[in-house]
């Protein structure tokens, strides 16, 4: 018998219209069923819903432009309606729904992070169904977080998610894209996300959605390093989340990591956009990943970008990779000053004493 589990379901524009230009009520039925199974095994759901800019052109009966202000409008008048018909439809199975509209920067600040962490498990408390969509009518390009599959791999770390069903109009990812290659196979499961997986990645598949293959493998970079199980499947699949949930799983899996057990760390890797990067040498790259240490002036090597103490930083080696990411204690100019530096001379090359680590071990989460 299966432990419960949290379950995220992620649900594309094109799995909700079917390829056409309104809802698809039918299969929203049938999707809402297979939730609602999952509930009555004991497991709990949460729901991320692309669709309410789809929603709102079908409501308004005319044409309009595609600048943000027309979309901002359009998901102001689907978004009601969106929710409407979810509300709806769990209802015929007597489960109760709430709705949660984000934006980055709810994840960006700490304090929001974690009043959006605190709701969404009072929500599953209760016995809730969490419905989530971008607050699209207000976000604009510097607080959005840009498209679903994104939004739900960060919805997977605050609700402390077990898996994450990235459903979409393709059965998974393939070994190149099969709506131009017949001889394109499925790659059944994923235990490592490398550069060439990621050029396997095409753009978005309909004019409806943001999000492509490419979107959903950096979700489920993400959700797996936080210890999330990430399955992308056709969402017009017979039965796919249920499918997802047994030994018949469809689509890709990819397996999920070790994931940091400090809430805060969880938060770094959901959290803020990084304003810059600090490249480090092998010796370090080696004392953080073996040794648990934190980043010494002693193995940098230079810095880029603009931060300020107390902003989130990319740590790369000498092939530009990034390794980790944390807090650093130093702004740009000042680690430039510092980098290479023994510890016991920052003091003099700042002419004052801001402390020995650029990074702390409990401000950075490897990657």
């Amino acid at each position: 018998m299966q432990r419960e589990q949290i379950i995220v379901v992620k649900l594309g524009t094109s799995v909700l219209t079917g390829g056409t230009d309104k809802l698809d009520k039918a299969h929203m039925v049938e999707l809402v069923r297979q939730c609602c199974e999952l509930k009555k095994q004991g497991h709990q759901v949460v729901m991320v819903s692309s669709g309410a800019v789809a929603a709102g052109r079908e409501q308004l009966l005319k044409s309009c432009g595609t600048s943000l202000v027309d979309k901002q409008m359009l998901a102001a008048i689907g978004q009601g309606q969106l929710i409407h018909i979810w509300q709806s439809l769990f209802a015929l199975y007597g489960v109760n729904v709430g709705q949660m509209l984000l934006t980055r920067a709810d994840v960006d600040d700490r304090e929001r992070y974690l009043n959006a962490r605190d709701t969404l498990t009072a929500l599953l408390s209760y016995n809730v169904v969490p419905i989530i969509n971008e607050n699209d009518a207000v976000a604009t390009s510097e607080i959005k977080v840009g498209d679903n599959d994104n939004l739900s791999a960060l919805v997977a770390i605050l609700a402390n998610a077990d898996k994450l069903l990235l459903l979409t109009d393709q059965d998974g990812l393939f070994t190149s894209d099969p709506r131009t290659n017949a001889d394109a196979k499925l790659i059944d499961e994923v235990t490592h996300i490398n550069d060439e997986l990621r050029q396997l990645a095409g753009g978005s598949g309909t004019s409806l959605g943001t999000g492509g293959m490419a979107t959903k493998l950096q979700a489920a970079d993400i959700a797996r390093r936080a210890g999330v199980e990430v399955i992308i499947a056709k969402g017009a699949g017979s039965n796919v989340i249920l499918k997802c949930m047994s030994e018949q799983l469809p689509g890709t899996r990819f397996l999920k990591l070790t994931a940091p057990k400090d809430g805060r760390k969880k938060w770094l890797l959901a959290g803020p956009k990084s304003n810059g990067q600090i490249a480090i040498d092998t010796g370090a790259i080696s004392a953080l990943q073996n040794n648990g240490a934190s980043l010494l002036a002693k193995g940098v090597t230079s810095a880029f970008g603009d931060f300020e103490r107390g902003d989130l930083i990319d740590l790369i080696d000498t092939n530009n990779q990034v390794i980790a990411r944390g807090l650093t204690r130093f702004s740009r100019s000042e680690v430039n000053k510092i980098k290479g530096a023994h510890s016991k001379n920052i003091a003099q090359l700042l002419s004052y004493d801001a402390g020995a680590e650029v990074l702390h071990r409990d401000d950075l989460v490897l990657l």
